[in-house]
């Protein structure tokens, strides 16, 4: 029998739910190993159905995009039980990484383990984290040059860690064998599996609390919740289509552009995300399965709608059109080590489209690139040393003010890692952190800052490797507003020089750069794109930007047509002259 759940009822059981993968995310980012998981974030945890693997609950600290992407992670392993003639099995727990089925990338692992209560199967737990090095040409695992999978790291289908509660030893040594850090893979593992633990215990308590059915209607119900909301939001955007098109600097392969066209098409109730105009699946990195971009519009749609309810209810309205065999629904052994410069894309493409249809709710593009910087050699000691970071930039302006300086990716609720973390971790040292100056795009909002990131190299030697976009396209406005600034990376030109003035050929993108100890490496990212027409934004506004180190007088009078006295005031006669109006 169906229990009835209250509105109080199911407010508390939504807050705890929340909690459970919110604690697991917690425990996760304390016992990690590699910092890109203890210190930037970059792992999820989450609750899914039982039989279909759709998101129930998703942690709030972690990134959402894998939240996205873990539901197909989890129907992966219902479906290859189903295929075996088996059930799910208390004490089991299934590890792997395909990106072909479950999506994302190699260096994300998902631990997946089904939960039972009083002897019944109640959902599925899932753990993903992002660890430091599971092979492949390139330490830390971006490869640029990747031309298939093989390439990019070792590919683990799911398969069983724990048998009935029996640790398979096996799979341990067989991943550790193929990590260059196998002592920090063997940290980040552990810190999943108790993420997990923790999972079990919070749930046991929460249903012997309130009971399974009680529960479980909950969580049907704040499916129904989301997929109500979602659906009257849409019927809110006047019926047609809306189109936006796009482009990445260059698959790393080929120095040619690749567009990625997105067309939204609104029919009362029902939305239709049609990317059938995208090109053809390439030759390099930049591929995404079909699982990856529908998660990467489902954490789009978030942003636009951020309070419905975050679970798979979501995209019940949606429809999806991906051709196969296309950049966004790629195969084995096409490389898609390279996926989050594609999905930042995405969800570009998103706001731009719907900015036409619902301005109000969007905002500028933010800087579209992770930078994903990796460098590696060996210490003094022999030992082996390698550092891999990402990098921010700026968000975009929206219609209630500027956007974030200097903020993550929007795929994520992840940090930038410390520059004292990274120094003490790794032989480098920041010579420069700082905001980049008129690298955000002008609007009524202004887009944010993105930043300027110059590092030392203290060891003997050392090999750079940068995949990074937004070299040659930048990152759009919205509603009238001009794009951010473009991406660029400076390397030594050979090994006896000094500043770093060599630029990548394929422009954000290049593999094994050389670096003798004392020289330095300098990476200056996007800002954020703005929002409304740059001459619509208050003068004093502008001239605060300019007093601050934002904005320079000379974009201050090109870019908002605004002029100051050597004060760095607002002329007001020269700003109406400059702006199209008499003194």
């Amino acid at each position: 029998m169906q229990a009835t759940v209250d509105p109080v009822t199911l407010a508390v059981l939504k807050g705890r739910l929340e909690q459970v993968a919110d604690e697991m995310d917690a425990t996760l980012f304390r016992s990690a190993f590699n910092p890109i998981i203890a210190e930037a974030h970059d792992a999820s945890h989450g609750l899914y159905h039982p039989t279909t693997g759709e998101t129930l609950v998703q942690g709030k600290q972690g990134l959402p995009v894998f939240v996205g992407a873990m539901s197909f992670a989890v129907k992966t392993v219902i479906d290859k039980l189903g295929k075996a003639g088996q059930a799910p099995r208390e004490g089991d727990v299934f590890i792997f990484n395909d990106p072909y089925d479950g999506g994302t990338h190699l260096s994300d692992f998902k631990l997946v383990q089904p939960y039972f209560y009083r002897g019944e199967l109640f959902c599925f737990l899932a753990s993903v984290g992002h660890w430091h090095d599971v092979g492949g040409n390139v330490p830390g695992n971006y490869n640029p040059v990747a031309t298939e999978s093989f390439q990019e790291g070792m590919l683990i289908p799911p398969v069983k860690l724990y048998d009935q509660g029996e640790f398979r030893e096996d799979i341990l040594d067989i991943v550790q064998a193929n990590s260059r850090l196998p002592g920090s893979l063997y940290g980040d593992l552990n810190g999943q599996l108790n993420a997990l633990k923790i999972g079990v215990e919070r749930l046991d308590a929460l249903l012997d609390e309130y009971g399974a059915d009680v529960v479980n209607e909950s969580l049907q119900a704040l499916r129904r919740r989301a997929a109500t909301l979602m659906s009257d939001y849409i019927a809110e955007i006047p019926d047609g289509c809306y189109a936006a098109t796009d482009f990445l600097d260059n698959d790393g392969i080929e120095d040619t552009a690749l567009p990625i066209a997105l067309d939204i098409r609104i029919d009362g109730a029902c939305m239709t995300l049609d990317f059938s105009r995208t090109a053809p699946a390439c030759r390099g990195p930049v591929n995404i399965s079909r699982s990856t971009a529908i998660a990467s519009c489902y954490v789009a749609l978030k942003h636009v709608f951020p309070d419905v309810p975050a679970n798979a209810g979501v995209l019940e309205a949606i429809d999806f059109v991906i051709p196969d065999d296309s950049l966004l629904n790629a195969t084995a052994p096409r490389p898609v080590g390279g996926y989050t410069e594609t999905i930042l894309r995405i969800i570009d493409l998103v706001f731009v489209a719907l900015s036409e249809a619902c301005p109000q709710r969007v905002n500028g593009c933010a800087y579209g690139t992770i930078n994903a910087l990796s460098l590696a050699g060996f210490r003094g000691d022999g030992s082996r040393w390698v550092m891999f970071s990402f990098f921010g930039g700026g968000h975009g302006g929206h219609p209630q003010g500027d956007g974030l300086n200097h903020g993550n990716a929007p795929i994520s609720m992840a940090t930038i890692p410390p520059l004292e973390i990274l120094e003490a971790a790794y032989p480098v040292k920041f010579t420069q952190w700082a905001l980049r100056d008129d690298s955000g795009g002008a609007g009524a909002s202004r887009g944010g800052l993105g930043a300027v990131y110059e590092l030392e190299l203290l060891e003997q030697q050392a090999d750079v490797f940068l995949f990074g976009e937004r070299g040659r396209h930048a990152p759009p406005g919205v509603v009238d507003g001009e794009g951010g600034a473009l991406n660029r990376f400076y390397f030594p030109s050979g090994p006896d020089s000094g500043e770093p003035t060599a630029t990548p050929p394929m422009g954000s993108k290049i593999v094994g750069v050389s670096l003798n100890r004392g020289q330095r490496i300098r990476l200056e990212t996007p800002g954020g794109g703005g929002y409304g027409k740059p001459q619509a934004r208050d003068p004093e506004r502008v001239a605060e930007d300019v007093r601050l180190g934002f904005v320079s007088r000379d974009q201050a009078l090109d870019r908002y047509g605004v002029a100051l006295d050597v004060g760095l005031h607002v002329d007001s006669d020269a700003t109406a002259v400059a702006r199209g109006g008499v003194a």
